[in-house]
């Protein structure tokens, strides 16, 4: 299969503007991802989707492959396709898979995106894949900015909410508390043909758009990833993250 991962980023952010090119440890955010992403063993090729210039330009220093993309998108998925169909025109080369990876998770590893691409490459009839993790407290349970996860027992997604699902208010001891991790790898045909599904009263209500799938009645594959990562959405978040990578031994292979 011909894999490859786009990361699609922009300097607007309502909570955190220019958060792509927000320093870690030095290096812009992107960077780290790109980098990180690049070390996956089942991806053809890494690109970095954009409409901004600034973005292209950082993207040229560090020797990665960009596209500018429309500046009108409000979805990172439409940016993805955009991307994608620009990339396939460009070296002839049709896609199977298309692995969008989110430019605020600066803490991913390459085993966790080749995690999410198995599914796909194990069963035809699996059309999109979400990773996800374990919340470890209460307090993260609770906070809007993480994308909690319910799932069957075959591991498909049942529901997505920025509310803390499942309920405690029956008293469990243990409830199992799950995040939606933003590394979503798509059958490529699907990738199009989600972006062209009228968009669904849940995915408005919670703004997840893996919702707008399941409205729609098709699956989400999760994969449960024992990796601890923290995505970027404020500005509070880049120091959580900026101390959480101090001992990182992935980035002593790229810095």
């Amino acid at each position: 299969m011909h894999v490859i991962g786009i990361i699609p980023a922009r300097m607007a952010s309502s909570r955190c503007p220019g958060k792509p090119l927000a320093k870690i440890l030095g290096l812009p955010m992107i960077g780290h991802v790109y980098h990180r992403s690049k070390m996956s063993a089942i991806l053809s090729e890494v690109y970095i989707a954009t409409c901004d210039e600034e973005i292209m330009n950082y993207a040229d220093t560090i020797g990665a492959k960009a596209v500018m993309t429309s500046a009108s998108h409000e979805r990172a998925s439409d940016r993805a396709a955009e991307a994608m169909k620009k990339i396939e025109n460009e070296t002839g080369m049709k896609t199977d898979v298309v692995v969008m990876i989110q430019g605020d998770e600066p803490m991913i590893t390459p085993e966790m995106i080749d995690d999410a691409v198995r599914p796909l490459q194990e069963d035809p009839k699996i059309l999109v894949v979400n990773l996800m993790s374990r919340l470890d407290t209460q307090v993260e349970h609770e906070d809007p900015n993480e994308v909690k996860v319910v799932v069957d027992q075959s591991g498909f997604a049942l529901y997505f909410s920025r509310e803390p699902i499942p309920s405690r208010k029956k008293g469990a001891s243990e409830v199992p508390m799950l995040k939606q991790v933003c590394i979503i790898p798509f059958q490529r045909d699907f990738l199009l043909k989600f972006n062209n599904l009228a968009p669904t009263p849940l995915e408005i209500i919670e703004s997840v758009d893996m919702l707008r799938v399941l409205e729609h009645g098709y699956k989400v594959k999760m994969v449960m990833s024992d990796r601890r990562t923290y995505s970027v959405d404020t500005q509070e978040d880049l120091e959580f993250v900026n101390e959480c990578m101090k001992n990182d031994t992935l980035m002593r292979k790229y810095l």
